[in-house]
């Protein structure tokens, strides 16, 4: 009989230990997808020399496809029952040239312009963070504190050429940075199959040669048709804009990136 009770007691113990786990976190969750995002980048410069500056949207000006597949991988893992860390992937890849011909007539005379423009730009953004996770019912929410880095290379090169002439001129960066990142979060479970998330970020540096902000918000469904393996939908909204400090001239890059994305699920 003592046992029996000893066995029972170290049951209910163990029912109990699980319980206290929100239904809507997992110990260990990886997701693998796209997000296809629809884009607005605008690459500026200000060169001191020549007390010039310009700027260029990649989809008005250089005709760059507004649609584009971003591929993104999440990974998320607890430590004990409410906190964990978080880490998330993804880069966005653009390249892109243009010709442009223009005809006029001058005195007389028909005169032809030619210009070309080439702009690439390749933007990494990577983040880890420790998170704290607040509820045991079926709604959690979470608050993460960690750190974010991210790279921009680009250039833009472009010419005129008309009466015989050629006019050239480029610009170019290749740097990265780190920055402090917050996260919050907030996550519902329906049952063992549905379940429903709100999550937020924030990325803000005020010095060093690259700053500016990187803000990016999600609001996704994720459907389990099996244990382990599941679905997960979402529409996220990313706000990147960043500024560098050059010894000859000045880089802005604004980019703004909205679309659904999709994932594979896997849960432990």
């Amino acid at each position: 009989m003592a046992s029996l009770a000893v066995f029972g007691a170290a049951a209910h113990a163990q029912d109990s230990e699980k319980k206290s786990q929100s239904p809507a976190l997992d110990n260990v969750s990886v997701w693998v997808g796209g997000y296809y995002t629809s884009n607005d980048t605008t690459l500026g410069g200000q060169t001191q020399f020549f007390n010039s500056n310009g700027k260029v949207n990649f989809e008005d000006d250089l005709d760059f496809k507004k649609h584009k597949t971003v591929p993104r991988v999440r990974l998320d893992f607890l430590i004990g029952e409410h906190q964990g860390f978080a880490f998330d992937w993804y880069e966005v890849d653009r390249s892109h040239s243009r010709t442009f011909n223009e005809s006029t007539t001058v005195m007389g005379q028909p005169i032809t312009a030619s210009a070309f423009a080439k702009a690439d730009l390749k933007f990494s953004f990577g983040s880890a963070a420790y998170k704290w996770w607040f509820g045991t019912g079926d709604d959690v929410f979470g608050v993460g504190l960690g750190a974010a880095y991210y790279k921009v290379k680009g250039s833009i090169e472009g010419s005129v050429t008309a009466l015989g002439q050629t006019q050239s001129t480029s610009t170019s960066t290749d740097i990265d940075a780190w920055a402090p990142n917050l996260q919050l979060g907030w996550r519902h479970a329906f049952n063992d199959q549905w379940r429903m998330y709100v999550n937020a970020s924030g990325v803000k540096k005020n010095g060093g040669q690259l700053y500016g902000h990187i803000f990016d918000t999600a609001i996704g469904l994720e459907w389990f048709p099996w244990q382990n393996v599941g679905f997960g939908a979402e529409y996220a909204y990313t706000r990147i804009k960043l500024h560098q400090d050059k010894s000859r001239y000045d880089l802005d890059l604004d980019m703004k990136l909205n679309g659904p994305a999709a994932y594979v699920r896997f849960r432990f």
